[in-house]
């Protein structure tokens, strides 16, 4: 049985953080992109954040309740979905949606499968998809940057049904009229997380340092994405300037430092998380450039989610000299 839970030899390092630590970390981490989201989106986007998180963390709680387990809110782990699904969506989306997406994330992806560490793939991104296939227009309805500044007080708070003529536009992926600054500070529009790379950039680089994740994943995806979008302008006569829209736009930079670290549903090892990064910026490039739609960051790692566990059994670390346990007991007998 021992066998079945080491992912490689020891020695084994302890970094002496807790699960709560860690997930509070992260929380941190996405504040600036909290806040650019908020200034751009209005005070709706902190609505809708604050809404999630809530969610969330109550139905995490009614989920342990129900099935008598010790209550676990406290970790972090139920608020940090909901932060990250918030990010995944439009700033206009209706709080009952949200609130279903967040029900399906925590309730089916996460406690369904056991809890923290036992579920397949990442329940924000899982949350996000389903929201994507059940309430497709409202998912796709974007507002455009500092609209809000037009609008009452009640126009503020408003959903996508609400909005005023003349406000909703699409993201820089379909229109592909913003300016490279534009999407580096956040003025364009999106989801709430796919708006300023600068935001992100400061929550990833604040990680990196901590050492709550590892540049393997990060740096995989984005070099991987950028090096195929190099040799598709080239192919295509298409601007080198192209390259960093791709990088910048969308939810690539939100994916490649908070969702696909996940330490749940990504590889442990060095080389799996560099193939895992791999896997995700390919499958983004093709659903990207030959799909029938823009964006294909939560679908990319998702489908990589699903490969983590044979990415784990073909890099792990194998002891030099040792053989599995089984020939060793036939030797032996």
């Amino acid at each position: 049985m021992a066998s079945t839970l080491t992912i490689s030899p020891s020695p084994h390092v302890r970094c002496g953080r807790s699960t709560q630590s860690i997930m509070l970390l992260v929380v941190v981490a996405l504040v600036p992109a909290i806040v650019a989201a908020t200034v751009v989106f209005g005070p709706r986007a902190l609505l809708l954040v604050l809404f999630c998180a809530l969610v969330s963390i109550l139905t995490e709680f009614v989920c342990q309740k129900l099935m008598k387990k010790p209550v676990t809110i406290t970790d972090g782990s139920a608020l940090l979905t909901g932060v990250l699904l918030a990010l995944n969506l439009p700033a206009t989306l209706p709080l009952w949606e949200a609130a279903i997406g967040c029900i399906f994330a925590v309730a089916i992806v996460k406690q369904l499968f056991g809890g923290l560490g036992c579920n397949f793939a990442n329940p924000a991104i899982t949350g996000r998809v389903f929201l994507l296939l059940s309430f497709a227009n409202d998912m796709t309805t974007w507002v455009k940057p500092f609209s809000y500044r037009d609008l009452n007080w009640f126009g503020i708070f408003s959903t996508s049904d609400q909005l005023v003529d003349g406000v909703t536009g699409a993201t820089p992926l379909v229109s592909g009229d913003a300016s490279l600054l534009d999407l580096f500070l956040g003025s364009v529009g999106g989801s709430l997380g796919e708006t300023s790379a600068f935001a992100l950039l400061i929550g990833g680089v604040f990680l990196l340092c901590l050492g709550v994740i590892s540049w393997h994943t990060p740096v995989a995806y984005l070099g991987g994405l950028a090096v195929l979008e190099l040799i598709y302008v080239l192919a295509t006569g298409g601007e080198l300037s192209d390259v960093l829209y791709a990088l910048l736009s969308g939810g690539v930079i939100l994916g490649a430092f908070f969702m696909a670290t996940d330490y749940v549903t990504t590889p442990i090892t060095g080389k799996g998380k560099l193939i895992f990064g791999l896997g995700c910026a390919v499958l983004t490039f093709v659903i990207r450039e030959f799909a029938n739609m823009p964006e294909g960051c939560s679908f990319s790692i998702l489908l990589m989610n699903l490969l983590t566990p044979y990415i784990d059994r073909i890099t792990k670390t194998k002891p030099l000299g040792a053989k599995p346990a089984e020939r060793q007991a036939k030797n032996n007998g």
